[in-house]
């Protein structure tokens, strides 16, 4: 159970509070710490993922902390910005992108409950957005680098894009979990029947 992938996921989730304090010191290299935290917390997002597939050390309790692990460091991290900039600006992204999370969570664990999780298995549409926002989020966290104002003003913009994508990618899971929603024959019921 405690297997390398799944120490990585726990890494990331203990990663959280560190971050925060991170971000929150007043000291010259504050963000830059803050970032790289973040920065690995990414890293081993990809990294557990991939050594649990290539080691074929897939659990139960990793398929469980992972998505905690991701939507816990993106939703602190976005609160964290939104509260260092509190424009408008930045609360249409954040509220989109978190709003987005809590809806596909929710939306995959019903589907997991009548048998139809693999309608709305991560795309590769999720997986773009994914990088937008671990990008966007990274240039944020360097808000008063020495690189000057524009990374923050990419940041932004990705962030923007992130969220675009976001609503498109749950845009899609939401028409493959349509006919379930809808009280229709469910995804499990079909494909039983074409077995």
């Amino acid at each position: 159970m405690w297997n390398l992938p799944n120490l990585l996921t726990l890494l990331r989730i203990i990663l959280v509070p560190v971050f925060v304090v991170l971000f929150y010191v007043e000291a010259p290299w504050s963000s830059y710490a803050a970032a790289l935290v973040f920065g690995a917390a990414a890293l081993t997002d990809w990294l557990d993922g991939y050594l649990a597939r290539r080691w074929e050390q897939t659990s139960p309790l990793g398929a469980f902390l992972d998505p905690v692990a991701d939507k816990l460091m993106v939703a602190v991290a976005l609160v964290v910005l939104l509260q260092a900039d509190p424009r408008i600006l930045m609360a249409l992204p954040v509220m989109v992108i978190i709003g987005r999370e809590i809806t596909v969570s929710a939306l995959r664990e019903w589907m997991a409950e009548i048998g139809a999780r693999a309608a709305v298995a991560v795309s590769g549409l999720g997986k773009i957005k994914t990088i937008a926002q671990m990008v966007s989020i990274a240039l944020l966290i360097l808000r008063e680098s020495v690189f000057g104002p524009w990374v923050y003003d990419i940041g932004v913009a990705l962030l923007y894009i992130a969220a675009i994508l976001t609503l498109w990618s749950m845009a899609f899971y939401l028409l493959a979990a349509w006919p379930s929603l809808a009280g229709k024959k469910s995804i499990a019921d079909k494909s039983e029947k074409s077995a």
